[in-house]
């Protein structure tokens, strides 16, 4: 992909050719309305500012964010990361295409694969049985969850939560980004809360409570005011140290 003139331009290579590029404007933001939020703190005003093309995406695929956001329950990033890079290294498909860098990129296993993968391989990848457990059920009705691409957010992640393992924070996770949804913010975070406390108000302290009263004056768009606040890179200086990698594959 390339912008030329103000827009874009897309090729693509496979078996989902067709698909994609007849869904990149949603991919890139095309169905987003980032007139609908107002800014009513400095510190948004300012980011707005700086971000104008920020366009809050839609990917129309649950499982593609549903998958990934399970791995990251309740580890830091680098575990879930390399989960799902091992995972998916080993269990996907090379990506088709003609470049180098594609020659590096593998598409995600499907549903089916997913839900054959052994147990002893989750480990390896350093993924506990709660969580491996909870992909395996989702995998199991993936057709019905994708369905909540189409709904409601709050539909949507109601729909998810059905599944056990799956509560709010990985249902908002998802939802973020299979619908675009603007509103869906992140709660049961141990950082956000946090970091929305310290930027609207100074209170590093805040917890889920205080986060979503901080956020009230912007509902329908709590999720793009988080994502501002994220990306105004406006954090409280950091006092505990980092949470430590538990590789349980070395088990």
């Amino acid at each position: 992909m390339a912008l030329r003139g103000g827009a874009a331009e897309a090729e693509a290579w496979g078996e989902g050719a067709p698909w994609l590029l007849d869904r990149l404007p949603q991919l890139l933001g095309a169905e987003d309305d980032p007139t609908a939020f107002t800014p009513r703190h400095r510190l948004l005003a300012h980011t707005e500012r700086r971000r104008q093309g920020l366009r809050l995406l839609r990917t129309g695929l649950v499982m593609e964010s549903l998958i990934p956001s399970i791995l990251e329950q309740k580890v830091t990033t680098d575990e879930a990361y390399r989960a799902w890079r091992l995972l998916v290294r080993k269990y996907g498909e090379p990506a088709p295409g003609p470049t180098p860098a594609q020659a590096r990129m593998y598409v995600m296993p499907d549903p089916r694969t997913w839900s054959r993968i052994p147990s002893w391989e989750w480990h390896k990848a350093g993924v506990d049985n709660k969580r491996a457990s909870t992909i395996l059920r989702a995998a199991r009705v993936a057709p019905r969850l994708e369905e909540a691409a189409a709904m409601d957010p709050v539909a949507a992640r109601a729909r998810l939560e059905l599944i056990p393992g799956i509560g709010p924070w990985t249902s908002a996770e998802t939802v973020q980004r299979s619908n675009g949804a603007p509103d869906e913010v992140t709660v049961g975070d141990l950082h956000l809360p946090g970091i929305v406390g310290y930027a609207l108000a100074g209170d590093r302290t805040a917890d889920d409570a205080r986060m979503l009263e901080l956020l009230s004056p912007y509902e329908g768009q709590r999720h793009r005011a988080a994502r501002l606040i994220l990306l105004s890179g406006h954090t409280p200086p950091r006092r505990q140290p980092r949470m430590p990698v538990a590789n349980i594959a070395a088990l």
